[in-house]
């Protein structure tokens, strides 16, 4: 089972922790993956900040939902609602939606001009998307997704969780064709039967406790 870092901007405030080092820490926790998640930004302060983790970060980075944001990473989350919202959008079946994704199709972003990204440049891309009990787990299984977020594992002070699955998980983790990221509320030492375990405010919070510790000796 191997780390999925979540870099949720609103927690690394909340902790007064610096984009630098939560990808330092991160790193250091041998995490694999890192997501970009930034709900309450400009368009204009999400493209500074992706830039700002790729110095920071050369492993595989994810961003959550903002497909303006694809061209800089190797990948996207999505969740259930927001699959709905872009097939609407786009006039097309979730297979196809993330199909377009995969394949790197920046003529999905309405903006992809103005980042002067190229088609002809395409490259292939992540996906995955938010899963919360067996009847979309196997919607899942018939989508080209390289894998498939489930949870919550516990209640999460960084999103709204109303299902709530504990122990039941590790069940549904059988269901899935594609791997397994167990997101919402996971800890750093959790121990759960899936490729990757999804960590974001437990790292903000060691870190917290670290910096804490460091300016307590440095008043010694």
């Amino acid at each position: 089972m191997a780390l999925y870092a979540l870099l949720d901007f609103d927690t690394l405030q909340k902790y007064n922790i610096s984009i630098k080092d939560f990808c330092k820490t991160s790193k250091g926790l041998k995490a694999k993956i890192l997501q970009y998640r930034d709900k309450n930004s400009s368009l204009e302060e999400k493209l500074k900040r992706i830039k700002e983790i790729r110095k920071y970060w050369k492993k595989t980075l994810i961003v959550n939902d903002t497909l303006e944001l694809l061209p800089f990473a190797d990948g996207i989350h999505i969740g259930q609602e927001d699959l709905q919202q872009y097939c609407q959008k786009f006039n097309l079946t979730p297979f196809d939606f993330i199909t377009k994704l995969r394949n790197g199709d920046y003529t999905l972003n309405t903006t992809h001009s103005a980042l002067n990204i190229q088609n002809s440049a395409l490259k292939t891309k992540i996906v995955g998307l938010s899963t919360h009990n067996k009847e979309e787990i196997i919607k899942a299984n018939k989508l080209p997704l390289n894998y498939i977020g489930l949870g919550a594992y516990r209640p999460t002070t960084t999103k709204e969780t109303s299902n709530i699955l504990g122990q039941k998980i590790i069940e549904l983790i059988k269901y899935s064709y594609h791997p397994v990221a167990i997101i919402g509320g996971v800890k750093i030492y959790d121990k759960i039967p899936a490729k990757f375990k999804v960590v974001g405010s437990d790292i903000c919070k060691l870190m917290s406790i670290q910096l804490k510790k460091k300016k307590i000796l440095q008043k010694k």
